[in-house]
């Protein structure tokens, strides 16, 4: 059975406060460990006060720290708002104190607005440099050669999965060129998945970093003990996404019992076409989604994507994903 994962947004609940959303997110990668899932990874968005994870590799610190075996790491960092030098240095500190567990995501979207991106002096141009950067992030993490004045320091030498990130036919072709294992944003922006594996597949070259193509599928998955109560679940991700189309991003709303009235007729059909890759439901209808899509897409590996308002249920959530892994496995 193929590897499950977990990207954690580090939510900011409403009436809450990011230092919840730590501790939260610290209780969530534990229980995560004890389940048996392979990765932990958190991501960098800016500006967005229903998420905490801006600080990206400060919270993967606290959260390697707070954890023994399970790999914790970045999905992603978006590149262009940093210069490459400063990504391999901050990700060879994390290396070097948690040897063997740190993965690097790496993505080229801003992770925020136009103003914000500003603030962050962020080069409008900067995009454009995605594949120059991340060439010069690699060269940072190889051994240094005699003369080399510029080097990450730490950094230089360690064996840091580097991955790239994407929505978009372009990360997957220059995934496969780089010869780097990728994942795709299935679980917010499905629809240019299926041509993007693909490509991907087919124009993989092989590098020292990775012999054979490897994707990861981002993948909505919200469980309860019966269909009714995930899908009451699921109206918090819902009326997020309503909250971001509208310009009026928020904390993360507690479910309620009807959409009726959430959203217009366009906004339902829109958010539904962006969160089409979710699995919702009880124990028999989330490990029939389960099989169905990994039967359908063939991912190396899933990344579960469980945006919960309530704690308990989202750790509960994530129990029976583990459980449904343990039983499609069983069943071979």
């Amino acid at each position: 059975m193929i590897p499950f994962s977990i990207l954690d947004l580090s939510l900011i609940v409403r009436d809450s406060t990011a230092a919840a959303a730590f501790a939260n997110s610290l209780d969530l990668a534990r229980h995560a460990e004890a389940l048996g899932f392979h990765r932990y990874w958190v991501a960098e968005h800016h500006a967005m006060p229903g998420i905490a994870s801006a600080a990206t590799a400060v919270l993967i610190g606290h959260l390697a720290a707070g954890t023994r075996s399970i790999r914790v790491g970045a999905g992603g960092i978006m590149l262009p708002n940093h210069a490459p030098l400063t990504v391999a240095e901050q990700f060879g500190t994390l290396e070097s104190l948690f040897p063997g567990r740190i993965d690097l995501g790496l993505g080229r979207a801003p992770g925020s607005d136009q103003e914000t991106m500003r603030a962050l002096r962020r080069d409008p141009a900067s995009a454009d440099r995605f594949p120059q950067d991340v060439v010069e992030l690699l060269h940072y993490f190889d051994e240094p050669v005699p003369g080399q004045r510029v080097r990450a320091v730490p950094g230089a030498g360690l064996d840091i999965p580097v991955w790239l990130l994407g929505s978009s036919l372009f990360s997957a072709q220059l995934a496969a060129h780089l010869g780097l294992p990728f994942a795709f944003a299935s679980h917010f922006a499905p629809d240019q998945m299926e041509q993007a594996v693909t490509l991907y597949r087919q124009l993989f070259t092989p590098s020292p970093r990775l012999a054979q193509p490897y994707v990861m599928l981002g993948l909505n998955v919200i469980a309860a003990d019966s269909d009714d109560a995930a899908r009451m679940l699921f109206t918090s991700h819902q009326q997020q996404f309503v909250a971001l189309r509208r310009g009026m991003p928020g904390q993360f709303p507690p479910p309620v019992a009807s959409t009726e009235g959430l959203w217009s007729q366009m906004e339902r059909a829109g958010v539904e076409r962006a969160l089409a890759c979710a699995v919702v439901g009880g124990p028999e209808t989330l490990r029939a989604g389960l099989a169905r899509f990994i039967a359908r897409h063939r991912p190396d590996e899933l990344m579960l994507v469980g945006a919960i308002h309530d704690h308990a249920a989202r750790l509960h959530s994530f129990s029976l994903a583990a459980a449904a892994h343990r039983q499609l496995a069983d069943a071979g």
